[in-house]
């Protein structure tokens, strides 16, 4: 599978501060491009399958033309944060030496309030359709996950999205399944737009898209202890876990329109 897309890689300089309410303990870092990045720590909760989430999420929303904030590839020297006052950070910032995933920091930003503001039917039914599709369950009241900047409706954190990949067990037919927790999204009540959006979805969203995104994924990543699996092999799990769902999305749209009723 050959990618024509790619991903800057910075090196992280500075540790600004922690973001407590990310359950992995993500953080504010600038980088040496003199930027301002939020970056997810490999060794933080699920590790490097939550960064493939985030990478194979964000990588996808982009290329269906959803605003989300650049990423990049973080690395992160052993040296880094020796320092440290904080223990349970010293020793994220250890377990997480080498290569990590960042977002652009949206300086300014407030977080995306559904009882004041509004979305549209259509990029509400893109933004529902995306994420039954990877299964993302973190796009609730509770947590947004979704950002106003520039007056502009930004998506955040797709990390636990693709939650199939805790247990690789029967991945063909779990690629075939509704999203039943979509009923819980933010958004579905505005998503009154999704056949359409799913039919002009499944066109774009071709088998060499699907590829060159998942050949994003660092081989780095891809060397897990619950799998004999190779990276390569892991990919194809990922590519046709994907192709599967989409050629299926008839299952996943009903149960959506089902639940939004």
């Amino acid at each position: 599978m050959k990618t024509d897309q790619s991903l800057r890689t910075v090196i992280v300089t500075r540790y600004i501060l922690p973001l407590r309410e990310g359950g992995s303990l993500p953080a504010l870092t600038e980088a040496d491009d003199d930027f301002k990045y939020v970056l997810k720590f490999r060794g933080a909760g699920h590790g490097v399958k939550m960064l493939i989430s985030e990478l194979i999420g964000g990588e996808l929303a982009r290329f269906l033309g959803l605003k989300i904030p650049e990423l990049v590839f973080a690395n992160l020297d052993e040296n880094f944060g020796r320092t440290e006052a904080d223990e349970e950070i010293q020793d994220l910032l250890k377990a997480s030496t080498g290569l990590n995933l960042a977002m652009h920091f949206l300086s300014g930003a407030i977080n995306f309030d559904p009882s004041v503001m509004k979305v549209d039917a259509e990029t509400a039914s893109k933004i529902v359709w995306l994420d039954t599709f990877l299964t993302n369950i973190d796009r609730t009241f509770r947590n947004t996950n979704m950002l106003i900047w520039n007056r502009e409706l930004w998506l955040i954190d797709f990390g636990a999205s693709l939650y199939f990949h805790h247990s690789w067990d029967g991945w063909e037919e779990k690629a075939k399944t509704p999203f039943l927790m979509i009923k819980d999204h933010v958004l579905l009540d505005k998503a009154t737009e999704l056949r359409k959006i799913d039919l002009e979805f499944k066109s774009k969203i071709t088998p060499e898209i699907l590829s060159s995104i998942i050949n994003l994924i660092p081989d780095d990543w891809l060397h897990w202890r619950d799998t004999e699996l190779s990276p390569e092999e892991i990919r194809t799990v990922y590519f046709e876990f994907l192709k599967i769902r989409l050629e299926n999305s008839e299952i996943f749209v009903k149960a959506a329109e089902d639940a939004r009723l």
